[in-house]
């Protein structure tokens, strides 16, 4: 059976396993051909308090081209870090093409968390966002992104099961087909809240949080959920075993020095048979 390529479009950090650099060993390790497109070079992750970024629009919009004159296609795209309005409106509309051409596209609309936007980030840029969830096949907002990308208020003690459902509801409406949630605190529980399209089922999926940070804990959780579903598995079970890797990893390196590099996932990449 010929398996789905794939194309990441993510920034890459020279140091530290995030975005695409996290991304790219687990779909590779679970068989798929993954290709990668830089929305940045970053040197390494930010939570190191100082770093050098180098946003690689005029890039990508060479690289376009030359990609439909190659003939080049992939099965499904995966969208993560946009660094810049002008950027976000290249790769939508790119997206946009592949969409009608029946590239799955899944969306992780990296915009802010704990309530706030990230620096940078501007109402432009939610605008240029939507425009590209607008022809996704799945999007997985956090809980803050969720609140931005629908105009809701956003209650950092959590909502209750109705509420996260017409968040849900909202977030459909926008044009993306299936939709998910994550990190949401629901009625005192952390979950990750979801919609199936296929099945127009709603699902909530409780997890334990594990009180250590690691950046790029996100892009696994990605990497893993989208790996399983161009595998073939349900969303509801492929969002499990996604939660439930990225808490293994963590419990694991949970006492490594240096947490700020991330998730060293070349030494872990056995998790994902488990």
């Amino acid at each position: 059976m010929n398996k789905k390529q794939i194309l990441l479009i993510n920034d890459m950090a020279g140091y530290g396993k995030v975005a695409t650099a996290a991304m790219l060993p687990i779909l590779s390790y679970m068989g798929l051909p993954t290709y990668n497109l830089p929305t940045a070079l970053v040197s390494n992750t930010l939570d190191y308090g100082k770093f050098n970024i180098l946003d690689t629009t005029d890039y990508i919009q060479g690289v376009f081209p030359v990609w439909k004159e190659l003939g080049f296609s992939f099965d499904a795209i995966a969208t993560g870090f946009i660094a810049s309005e002008r950027q976000a409106e290249i790769v939508s509309a790119y997206c946009k093409q592949e969409a009608a051409h029946g590239t799955t596209i899944f969306v992780d609309p990296i915009m802010g968390d704990e309530g706030k936007l990230y620096n940078g980030v501007t109402p432009a840029t939610i605008q240029s966002m939507l425009e590209m969830i607008a022809v996704a096949d799945l999007i997985f907002p956090n809980h803050t992104e969720a609140c931005y990308l629908t105009g809701s208020e956003y209650h950092a003690e959590g909502v209750s099961k109705q509420a996260a459902r017409t968040l849900l509801d909202k977030l459909h409406a926008t044009g993306a087909k299936s939709v998910l949630i994550t990190s949401i605190p629901v009625e005192g529980q952390h979950c990750v809240a979801g919609y199936n399209d296929k099945l127009k089922e709603y699902f909530l999926l409780p997890y334990t949080e594990i009180p250590v940070h690691f950046p790029g804990t996100g892009d696994i959780f990605s990497a893993v959920l989208i790996g399983n579903l161009l595998n073939g598995k349900a969303l509801r079970f492929a969002t499990r075993i996604a939660m439930d890797a990225v808490y293994r990893l963590i419990d694991l390196n949970k006492n490594n020095a240096d947490k700020n590099r991330g998730i060293p996932l070349e030494n872990y990449l056995n998790v994902l048979d488990e």
